[in-house]
């Protein structure tokens, strides 16, 4: 940051009489926010939005405050104290959690955090949840960590991530205040062929049978693999529970017999370390289910909340092993049928393991499952398979979002 550029910025403009910038700790990078003395009862952020006008992006100013006095504080020789300043913005920072300073849709953080989200968010109080109040999945989360990696030009590390909740636990892991982290397993084992074989058994005498109970699908589109050998990142529409059974019995049996889901990180943690609370009897049949579900599915968790790096790098061990991976990019099941947004964070995971993408899409499930109808009539649900598509390296991954999104709605 340069202050004499941004303070020439503000400067030009007439309600200024004086100004002075000073910096701002953020996660090791000084944040610019402008100390004004303006000349009449003008708007102070207008002032500043219009200064931000004739500087470079990362040059501008989101945080603002207006001097209370006639003049700064000076040295002998008339320069403004600009330690004096600076402490005087960091007492207003801590009246109110930072209600002392103007800021511009909560400064850099919060347009970061809107960006991922993928809407507007001007006002984010500080116990507002990533999880709830901002619908961020583990996918957002993973642009979001990107994102902030990026800006302030550190590394946060898993364990410094794993306890972020709110958009406070954030400004707090940017002070290097984080609290240690959750860990998540990764058994390597299922992905070996002993646990494969049981896997395919599984699949076909139990899998199978009851997909033919809940309603056999129409298959449309499987032309679209021919010569493709894989490994392909495979995306679909969210519908309930039984999503990756259909899709499963729709693949072709080379990608079928290899194919990993990811699935939600903290729920399958749960069940591998129950809490100590549940009677013996409840801790042994939720580690049975993880046992079944990572070794008969091929489950492997892609946490909401923390270690999907660490998830990422998993992924990218399956693909090395020839195995596809299922992702379902809207983060939820859809509660209207309708195909809910796409996570950018599924553009960064397509990046990083640099293999086709398929698209996918479930149709009619949702109509029987809204019914309350457990099983339908062959035929009756459909799933459409897409043609591979293959993302060029520093592609935007929103945008390879959006275009995979818009793929899965033509299909």
């Amino acid at each position: 940051m340069h202050p004499g550029d941004l303070e020439a910025a503000l400067l030009k403009q007439s309600e200024v009489k004086d100004c002075v910038v000073v910096g701002v700790e953020r996660g090791g990078n000084a944040e610019p926010c402008a100390v004004v003395i303006l000349r009449d009862t003008s708007d102070l952020e207008s002032v500043v939005r219009r200064a931000n006008e004739s500087l470079a992006e990362y040059q501008r100013m989101r945080m603002w405050v207006e001097w209370p006095e006639e003049d700064f504080p000076r040295t002998n020789t008339q320069k403004p104290k600009r330690q004096a300043i600076a402490d005087f913005v960091r007492a207003r920072m801590e009246q109110a959690g930072r209600g002392g300073v103007g800021q511009a849709g909560n400064s850099l953080l919060g347009e970061l955090i809107s960006r991922v989200a993928g809407r507007s968010m001007p006002n984010l109080p500080p116990d507002a949840s990533l999880d709830s109040d901002l619908g961020l999945s583990s996918l957002d989360r993973v642009e979001l960590l990107s994102a902030l990696e990026d800006r302030y030009q550190v590394d946060l590390s898993e364990t410094r991530f794993s306890s972020v909740r709110t958009v406070g636990d954030v400004e707090r892991m940017l002070r290097g205040e984080a609290a240690p982290g959750e860990r998540y397993h990764y058994p390597g084992w299922v992905l070996r062929w002993p646990v494969r074989w049981i896997r395919l058994l599984a699949h076909y005498f139990l899998m199978r049978p009851a997909i033919v109970l809940l309603g056999w699908p129409r298959i449309v589109g499987r032309e679209n693999l021919r010569g493709v050998k894989g490994p392909l990142l495979v995306v679909s529409n969210h519908l309930g529970e039984v999503d990756p059974g259909f899709i499963l019995t729709a693949l072709p049996a080379r990608f079928r017999h290899r194919l990993a889901i990811a699935t939600g990180g903290e729920a399958l943690e749960t069940l591998r370390s129950p809490s100590p609370d549940r009677n013996w009897f409840l801790r042994v049949y939720d580690r049975m289910q993880w046992i079944l579900g990572v070794s008969l599915l091929n489950l492997f968790p892609l946490p909401r909340e923390a270690g999907f790096r660490r998830s990422f790098a998993y992924a990218g061990e399956a693909v090395d092993r020839c195995y596809s991976i299922l992702v379902f990019p809207e983060g939820r099941h859809t509660t209207d049928g309708k195909l809910c947004p796409f996570r950018g964070g599924i553009g960064l995971l397509a990046e990083n393991l640099g293999i086709p993408v398929l698209p996918m899409r479930i149709d009619g499930l949702f109509e029987y499952k809204k019914a309350g109808k457990k099983f339908a009539p062959p035929w009756k649900i459909s799933v459409r398979i897409g043609s591979p598509v293959k993302f060029p390296l520093g592609m935007n991954t929103a945008a390879i979002a959006a275009e995979l999104q818009e793929k899965v709605a033509s299909l």
